[in-house]
């Protein structure tokens, strides 16, 4: 019990290390409004969306696809969809690849990576493991000049589209064993170098999280406690608290986040015979932001092959 107390806040001490060393001078939580708001499926539906070391980390493949727009069909309002697919190719090693789409107003950015894993077991029961990511990513930002209410030929547009693609890379960590997952991400890294990057704002520089998984008997099978610390570009960090709660050997579970840009994330998943998962979740707008656009909703679909388990469950 000693040794896994102390390999657990030796591991909880190196991934808030690597957390807090981006901090530098990021303003305190909770007093503004970030422009981007993270995917609801990201917290329990699917990790590896926040941290390219969640990719493969259990037996099988596993196939999802989100979708995120307004209740409220608002013109030029955000909608966002993200793609994934990981897997756990054997030799401790995992791989995936992740597509994201953001489209708001004029503005669409598309983000595609591929991810390395590596997961290293820390005990000879396979219980508690090490996990290394890094994802290697292309990012095209371009503006639809198609929906310009003015002149479409403006030089301003045609510079902005003109840019360059980039590439970016995406680095995460975590500690699994049979309750917690501790984890720590750095997105975007090569935006911290660049000078025409750093000030984009709206756009995740640092993650962390926490979580700690409690089995129970009976239909209520697991509760699972998380909280999360999202650092925003040019807005204030955010902090994300809730719960998951799991039913029916996991077939069915509700959850709830609350964070600290004054705004909440509702939701239920269900998932039929270990394949096939299905998520949807409420989003309410940050406080800021309710009066310009509504409140949001977000569906998820999960397939799993080869070992047909869902993930965190």
């Amino acid at each position: 019990m000693k040794n896994k107390l102390s390999i657990f806040i030796k591991t909880a001490g190196l991934l808030a290390a690597a957390l807090f060393a981006q901090r530098g001078t990021a303003q305190s939580f909770g007093s503004s409004v970030a422009t981007f708001e993270a995917p609801a499926a990201q917290y329990f539906f699917n990790q590896y969306m926040a941290n390219p070391a969640m990719a493969g980390i259990d037996s099988g493949l596993h196939i999802q696809a989100s979708y995120r727009r307004p209740w409220d069909d608002l013109p030029g309002a955000p909608v966002t969809q993200v793609f994934t697919a990981d897997g756990y190719w054997g030799k401790r090693v995992g791989a995936g690849v992740h597509v994201l789409n953001d489209e708001a107003g004029l503005l669409q950015r598309t983000k595609i990576a591929l991810t390395y894993a590596y997961h290293l077991p820390l005990n000879t029961s396979n219980t508690r493991h090490l996990h290394f990511g890094l994802s290697m990513a292309l990012q095209v930002q371009r503006l639809n000049t198609k929906d310009v209410i003015g002149d479409p030929d403006d030089p301003a547009f045609g510079a902005f589209n003109r840019r360059d693609n980039f590439f970016e890379s995406d680095f995460g960590m975590a500690y699994t064993d049979e309750h917690f997952t501790i984890q720590a991400a750095m997105p975007n890294l090569f935006g911290h170098f660049r000078d025409e990057y750093k000030n984009l704002a709206g756009t995740t520089s640092y993650f962390g999280a926490a979580s700690y998984r409690i089995l129970l008997n009976g239909a209520l099978n697991a509760i699972e406690p998380k909280v999360s610390y999202r650092g925003i570009k040019e807005a204030d960090d955010i902090l994300d608290a809730g719960a998951q709660f799991s039913f029916l050997q996991s077939r069915l579970n509700v959850f709830g986040m609350y964070h600290t840009s004054g705004n909440f994330t509702v939701g239920a998943g269900y998932q039929y015979n270990r394949v096939v998962a299905l998520q949807g979740a409420y989003i309410s707008q940050a406080s800021g932001l309710r009066r310009i656009i509504g409140n949001s909703f977000e569906l998820s679909l999960q397939l799993n092959f080869l070992r047909g388990a869902v993930r965190n469950q």
